[in-house]
């Protein structure tokens, strides 16, 4: 039977580590969070990070934009969060609205002040292996990997998933830990000769039931990033959990494990980019 890596528990060491590097600074990190319409679940998102910042001692100032506002109304508002001493970090909640450029708006973050590590500017730090900012749910697995003793160094490693959010830069990080990285997606054709081979098999995709039992080997590490929603309406990754558990050495659940960690890491950027701005 595999050990459950449990998110919830290691995400609240994260943030008291990060309130108490907040409690030593002259003053308190600021978070901006930009939410642009009344998406139900961009909603919950951004309640759940603003609580983390009350829970990590941080400040956090939310704008809450109409779905029709214009790119244009939006770039002056990071514009005037870029130059703003009591911001640290800003964060666009997506999905933006259609008519937005999601791309335009990103770049448009102070790459000083990219919490969530989109820019180009700190993914190509990433890259190259001398990061300012982690990307927050890679780094929420690498620091599950820490905590639980998992070596990465000469282990095979697959990541199903190439989103620029999570699969790109997952892939990067466990490179950086001397991990022999295999990327799998859409077009990789039998996607089961390669899981089947994993010492650590990281799932990224958002689909329900993706991995099953018969696509894990014996004892590997099993990383469930995907959050679902089964038939039923309950929340799921995208690993058949209750088939899995039995095979793997150490599994994570949906909810309850890399979920509370992204949430965790972004507390971890936001201290740092406070740090940088001499607070």
């Amino acid at each position: 039977m595999a050990i459950r890596i449990d998110g919830k528990a290691l995400a609240a060491k994260v943030k008291a580590r990060a309130a108490e590097g907040g409690r030593a600074l002259s003053r308190r990190p600021g978070l901006a969070v930009i939410l642009v319409g009344d998406d139900p679940a961009s909603r919950v998102y951004v309640t759940g990070k603003e609580k983390d910042c009350a829970e990590c001692g941080f400040v956090s100032f939310e704008h809450k934009l109409p779905a029709e506002t214009s790119q244009e109304t939006l770039l002056e508002l990071i514009g005037r969060l870029n130059r703003d001493d009591a911001v640290d970090g800003i964060l666009v909640q997506l999905p933006l609205p259609g008519h937005l450029d999601e791309e335009a708006v990103l770049n448009a973050i102070d790459p000083e002040k990219d919490v969530d590590c989109f820019h180009p500017v700190n993914v190509g730090r990433l890259v190259i292996g001398s990061p300012v900012f982690l990307p927050c749910t890679p780094a929420g697995v690498m620091e599950m990997l820490k905590e639980y003793d998992i070596p990465v160094r000469g282990k095979q490693c697959v990541v199903l998933g190439r989103s620029n959010i999570v699969g790109k830069p997952m892939g990067a990080l466990l490179l950086q830990q001397d991990g022999t990285v295999i990327t799998c997606h859409s077009r990789t054709p039998d996607l089961a000769k390669y899981t089947r081979e994993a010492d650590i098999l990281i799932s990224a995709v958002g689909r329900v039931g993706l991995v099953s039992a018969d696509m894990v080997k014996e004892g590997a590490v099993v990383i469930d990033v995907a959050m679902n929603r089964n038939a039923e309406g309950k929340l799921c990754g995208d690993v058949d959990y209750a088939a899995v558990e039995p095979k793997a050495s150490y599994i994570t659940p949906v909810p309850g494990g890399v979920g509370p960690m992204t949430r965790a890491m972004l507390m971890q950027n936001l201290l740092t980019a406070a740090r940088r701005h001499g607070a």
